[in-house]
């Protein structure tokens, strides 16, 4: 198996995965998506909420709100020396208390911990008119993106394969797949399609190409066709911020890497007593 960027920073990442299995390439997203942990709200105590938002939906509008988490220095509660009563090691305690007319915003919710802030201090959660007030206490702790949404540390993960195009001799150079193509993937090479220098993993698999050179009439196969490497896949992963990408990447290899072991000793344990 290999990984190769082609690009990466704190918010997004774009790789190809080769020599892997569509099972494998799978199994990697489920990970990233699912088994990450990051901190998010999940126990809110409200003193007074006066606004035009019942408590449940308040609750869950703060619960979405991704905070920065440092996974070296929190572990999940099932986990914690405490046994899960709630400590510095497994939760953060966050108070609000604001009083209209103005908007609230995630900047009013105060951290008890100066290293751990939420991604984005402006995100909108409820307008008070005048004489409204919302106060609370909030805990956040760490979880996991298959118990909720709120934990998933991605906002967008997903893989395709990788594209192969394939001109052959029968291409008459007519221009019509390049004027179908929704990605300007194709160019005129002297007589014949070519691929744009580049712009092959730009290719949605949609083949709109191959239709197109059909209606030239040919013949009953099209000059230009396009398939796809099952073994090479294209990633786009995009962290909300709580997480740097390249550690939502390291995480879930590592997830999958935990998990084979413990099947593999599983495994010879049984064989072991059969």
């Amino acid at each position: 198996m290999q990984i190769e960027f082609a690009r990466i920073d704190d918010d997004a990442a774009r790789f190809v995965l080769s020599d892997a299995t569509p099972a494998f390439a799978n199994a990697l997203r489920r990970a990233m998506i699912g088994e990450v942990p990051t901190l998010a709200i999940e126990d809110i105590r409200i003193y007074d909420n006066s606004s035009v938002l019942f408590d449940e939906i308040l609750a869950h509008r703060l619960g979405l709100i991704p905070i920065k988490t440092d996974l070296s220095r929190f572990v999940l509660q099932s986990e914690c020396s405490c046994g899960g009563e709630g400590c510095p090691l497994c939760m953060v305690n966050f108070t609000m208390s604001v009083e209209g007319p103005r908007t609230v915003l995630s900047s009013d919710l105060i951290s008890d911990d100066p290293d751990t802030k939420l991604v984005h201090d402006d995100i909108p959660i409820v307008k008070l008119f005048e004489g409204q007030k919302v106060v609370l206490e909030a805990r956040a702790v760490l979880g996991i993106g298959k118990h909720h949404a709120k934990w998933q540390p991605t906002n967008a993960c997903g893989y395709k394969e990788y594209p192969v195009i394939t001109v052959s001799e029968n291409c008459d150079g007519c221009g019509m797949c390049i004027d179908e193509c929704p990605r300007g993937v194709l160019e005129l090479k002297g007589r014949t399609m070519g691929v744009v220098e580049g712009k092959l993993e730009e290719c949605s698999l949609c083949r709109l190409c191959e239709k197109a050179c059909l209606t030239t009439g040919i013949g009953e196969e099209p000059a230009v066709t396009v398939t796809a490497d099952s073994s090479r896949f294209i990633f786009v992963v995009e962290s909300d911020g709580s997480i740097p990408v390249l550690t939502i990447i390291e995480k879930g290899l590592e997830f999958i890497r935990n998990q084979s072991t413990d099947l593999s000793d599983t495994l010879s344990e049984i064989a072991g007593v059969n």
